[in-house]
């Protein structure tokens, strides 16, 4: 798909092309994904365009379908809060409690980590 949708964008003008990505190619259908509500208007009038495109590309489309797909933001790395003395002991009682010998070990690092999660 990544290759379809590279040779359907070099054929759009730049402009669009970097606001928009060929997500699925269904029959005579493509699926296009938008960033939001006004690109998927502005292009609902530039179906043909997108068409050329795709036939360019040599995808046998008849129709458009547009969906919005918000981009999503990387959540921030920070790393955990320091562990409190109290909370490490907690951790080790708990992985000593318990029989997963798997569930044990996570414990165990993370309360040798001294971070919280």
């Amino acid at each position: 798909m990544d290759a379809a949708d590279q040779r359907f964008r070099r054929h759009l003008p730049p402009a669009l092309a970097g606001h928009l990505r060929l997500a699925n190619v269904d029959r005579e259908a493509v699926v296009v994904v938008v960033p939001s509500p006004a690109w998927k208007a502005r292009l609902r009038m530039d179906t043909a365009l997108l068409l050329a495109a795709a036939h360019a590309a040599g995808i046998d489309a008849r129709t458009v379908t547009l969906k919005v797909v918000p981009p999503t933001a990387p959540l921030p790395e920070r790393p955990g809060a320091p562990l409190s003395a109290a909370a490490r002991a907690t951790l080790e009682a708990a992985a000593q409690s318990v029989a997963d010998p798997d569930l044990k070990a996570q414990l165990l690092r993370l309360a040798a980590s001294g971070r919280a999660p």
